[in-house]
């Protein structure tokens, strides 16, 4: 009897560390270079990302996720120069910040297939795309970073070596809960450190956790259109390692869920 090769074990640690190495570079050098350039990085971002989710459900022509993508950076980039969640509880609201649809809703009407899932994933991606903004070129950014990297770094290798139950077989048969678990471990603690550090306060830290699992909800999302898609990656953008989806996949689940967060704090703020 052939036994398993212990190294397939291990064998996407090289692309989960590509994506910590290019994740912590960007954020480096956005709160190095402060805007305009945060901000003109952040919208590529989100622009190939939702390029190549057009891709993925739309392969065919190539003209409908590039016009995507380009409307995504542009509608980014105007909505971010006007946003500010300090001034206005109605900031998630307001007329420069609704363009932010404009990509789902285009994207819904020119795909031919799968336009309710088009609509809300790219809806997903641009709310993320809000929530870089609302760090901006920041310290938070960078621990906002670190808490994702730490989830995912802590996640992968308790599961690896203690393995365990499935979290969610059919979509992810990877993960189990100890890596689970282990990330939302992981983020606590960074949470705490940057409380340390007054970066959190300590109530803000406890939602490192929520952070993360978004973060973990967010990479199988992605994980789960590719599989009913048929295909791997997302794109060969990154050669070796797929496409800026892939890479991004758990930051855009852990960034839009903190703007939501944000924005109900705000609202609470404002009626108190």
């Amino acid at each position: 009897m052939t036994s398993a090769n212990p190294s397939s074990k291990w064998s996407d640690l090289a692309p989960r560390v590509l994506s910590a190495v290019v994740m912590a570079g960007i954020a480096i050098a956005a709160v190095a270079l402060g805007n305009p350039v945060f901000l003109i990085m952040i919208s590529v971002v989100i622009g190939l990302c939702v390029g190549e989710f057009g891709r993925i459900l739309h392969p065919v022509p190539p003209r409908i996720f590039v016009l995507l993508g380009g409307l995504a950076a542009i509608a980014m980039f105007l909505a971010g120069q006007r946003f500010d969640m300090t001034t206005s509880s109605a900031s998630l609201i307001a007329p420069t910040t609704l363009l932010l649809l404009l990509p789902p809703l285009l994207g819904a009407g020119l795909i031919k297939q799968h336009k309710l899932l088009f609509f809300g994933y790219c809806s997903l991606i641009m709310l993320a795309g809000l929530g870089f903004v609302v760090m901006g070129p920041e310290e938070i950014l960078i621990w906002f970073l670190l808490i994702i990297i730490m989830s995912d770094v802590a996640g992968y290798f308790i599961g690896r070596m203690v393995g365990g139950p499935k979290f969610w077989p059919r979509v992810s048969p990877k993960k189990t809960w100890s890596g689970t678990i282990a990330g939302w471990v992981g983020a606590l603690l960074i949470g705490l450190i940057a409380a340390g550090f007054g970066v959190f306060t300590l109530a803000e830290a406890m939602f490192a956790p929520l952070i993360a699992f978004a973060g973990q909800m967010g990479d199988i999302a992605e994980s789960a259109i590719k599989r009913k898609m048929g295909i791997k990656d997302s794109s060969n953008l990154i050669p070796g390692h797929g496409g800026v989806l892939d890479r991004f996949d758990a930051m855009i689940g852990a960034a839009a869920v903190l703007v939501l967060l944000m924005g109900v704090a705000s609202l609470m703020t404002s009626a108190g």
